[in-house]
This record gives C-alpha cells, sequence and structure tokens, in this order.
C-alpha cells in the first residue's frame, strides 16, 4: 500500500481506548507496546518482503534483520518469531524456502530470540518476513514522538539501497557496491540499540520503506517539531547517486515524496539524484534517533567504536515555526 493510501486507513480507524497500549498505530512507530505489569511491556510487530536479492539465504537474512529492527527502534528485546512465508510451491523446489528459513534463522539466532513457528501461504511472488514479539520496561521504550528543540540527529546506516537493487535488475551495479549494500542490510541494528541505550534517547525510529525523509517527517511530524537535516552528512550507499544519474527510480520514490511535499523544504542546492536519495525506499535501514546534542558526538563514537561503521550525525531538532516538518540543508 502506498505512504498515501496507509495514512487515510489509519485515520479512519479508532484512536487507542485501553491505558496499558502504551504505542499504538496513532503516531506511526515502529511496533505496538502494550504495558503486562510495571517492569515489563509486550512488544509486538510484523514485517514481510519480497526478495531484494536471487541469493534464498541472503533473502532470509535480509527480510529477518528487517522486521527485528523494529523491535530495537524502540530500544526492546526480542524474544520470539513466527516466519510470515508467500512462496509459490509450484514454481520453486522447498530448497528454496529451505534456504530462506535457514537465513532467517541464523539472524533470528544472533538476535538472542527463537522461532516459535510461522504460516505459509501459496503466493506467485515469493514473499517473507516474521512477526516478532520482544520485551521493553513500559518506562523506558523509544517513540518516534519523543524528540525536543535543540536535540542532535544519528542515523546509523547509510541510504541507498532501493535504486541499487533496482538497478542491479539491469546488471549495473558493481558486484562491490552490491556486496556493501547487503551486508548493510543484512547487519542487525541490535549493536546500535545496546549501545544507544546508555544515552538519553528523545526519540528513535528506522528508515524503511518511506526513505529517510519519509522517516524523518513521521518522527518530527509526532514530536511537534522541525528537523534540519544536513544532506551532505548523510551517508550514502556506493553508486547510488550514480543509479538515479542514469534513470533508475523504484515504484516508492514518487509516493513518498508526494507525502512530504507539503511539509519539505529544499534549502540545500541538491541534485534531482540526491533529492531522490532523501525518497529513496529502505530495506533494514538503520535507526534514527534524536538525543541531547551534548551526547551525540559520544555516541557517534561509542556507535563507531562498537562496529556501528556508517554512524553519523545528521541534523538537529528546532522548534516548529510553521508548516515545515523537514528541512535539507
Amino acid at each position: 500500500m502506498s505512504p498515501v493510501g496507509l495514512e487515510q486507513l489509519l485515520s479512519r480507524l479508532p484512536k487507542k481506548a485501553d491505558a496499558n497500549l502504551l504505542v499504538g498505530f496513532d503516531t506511526s512507530d515502529d511496533a505496538g507496546i502494550y504495558r503486562l505489569d510495571d517492569e515489563r511491556a509486550l512488544v509486538v510487530t510484523a514485517d514481510i518482503i519480497t526478495p531484494p536479492v536471487d541469493d534464498p539465504v541472503l533473502f532470509g537474512q535480509i527480510a529477518a534483520a528487517n522486521a527485528l529492527s523494529d523491535v530495537y527502534a524502540v530500544g526492546g528485546r526480542p524474544l520470539t518469531c513466527l516466519n510470515l512465508v508467500g512462496f509459490p510451491v509450484d514454481s520453486l523446489g522447498p530448497e528454496v524456502l529451505a534456504g530462506i528459513v535457514e537465513g532467517a534463522l541464523a539472524k533470528i539466532t544472533e538476535a538472542e530470540a527463537v522461532l516459535a513457528g510461522g504460516h505459509t501461504t501459496d503466493d506467485e511472488e515469493p514473499k517473507f518476513g516474521l512477526a516478532v514479539t520482544g520485551l521493553v520496561h513500559p518506562d523506558k521504550y523509544w517513540s518516534n514522538a519523543g524528540a525536543r528543540p535543540g536535540d542532535a540527529l544519528v542515523l546509523t546506516k547509510p541510504v541507498g539501497s532501493g535504486v541499487l537493487f533496482n538497478a542491479n535488475l539491469r546488471g549495473w551495479v558493481s558486484e562491490a557496491a552490491l556486496d556493501a549494500c547487503v551486508q548493510v542490510l543484512c547487519r542487525l541494528n541490535k549493536t546500535a540499540a545496546e549501545v544507544l541505550e546508555g544515552f538519553e534517547v528523545h526519540a528513535a525510529t528506522d528508515v524503511t520503506g518511506f526513505g529517510l525523509a519519509g522517516h524523518t517527517v513521521e518522527m518530527a511530524r509526532a514530536s511537534q517539531v522541525c528537523v534540519r537535516l544536513r544532506f551532505a552528512d548523510v551517508p550514502l550507499m556506493d553508486e547510488a547517486v550514480e543509479m538515479y544519474g542514469r534513470g533508475v527510480k523504484t515504484g516508492m520514490n514518487a509516493p513518498n515524496r508526494q507525502v512530504v511535499e507539503e511539509v519539505l523544504r529544499l534549502e540545500a542546492d541538491l541534485s534531482p539524484e540526491e533529492e531522490q536519495l532523501l525518497v529513496d525506499p529502505q530495506t533494514s535501514g538503520g535507526l534514527l534517533v534524536a538525543l541531547p546534542a551534548d551526547q551525540a558526538e559520544a555516541a557517534v563514537a561509542a556507535l563507531i567504536e562498537a562496529g556501528v561503521e556508517h554512524a553519523t550525525l545528521v541534523g538537529e531538532a528546532v522548534a516548529l515555526d510553521g508548516p515545515v516538518h523537514l528541512a535539507v540543508v
């Protein structure tokens, strides 16, 4: 479903009425959070994708990392996973499905969670994802609604995977650039989340299908701030700009741009290719985190020391003054 269609659908649904539902769908957060008691809250989420790569094992790893990320984005710890599978049983053999599940299980195990089962349907195109249940303290979860004026914004992974995968279908992406992209997507946000627990995180989300601009706007709108995003500091995947320059796009670029158009102001002199990267849909993207400015450099240093090599300061939140929630500077 397009971002516009999803927004219209959610606007018609009743808002949360149960006081124990700490986070529902009304703020476009990454996962639902339901309080069990004073010490525990349940984190629930689900995500499913089509194959960005041909290799079944890599597909399973990327899909699992993508689904698990929603738990990390709210500061939670994954516990149990259910496979969600759409599979063309008449055209692909069981060894392909076995490879997908093998890849997913590797990431579930790395996340210190368990695979508890799943559900498979017959589908013309392979699809795979997870329904994930986790735990978080009911007073310590992260939401996308807590950014404050003066906060700094940190991004933990580069952007550009959407255009690279589409360009790869034409054989235009180098082996080195594609391998680097896949390595980023297979990487769990576990380490990043664990490091950031040591800092005062005010708001967090992960950057996925709505692109960097879309998810930044979700955070800014939910927090009622404006984010000033320094595009020159945003980490980009190798060859992503080049692929947009060769005319490659994705089916989500235009819908993603439409969603942010009325609240976006471009102050930087960006090329058309750079503008497209703002709305490039990501799979298993990085965490975007708002935290006090005086902690930001230490947080980035700690992330890099822990192996989150692309962690970068990319902007700051300022007081909202008018309709603009995202200013790209």
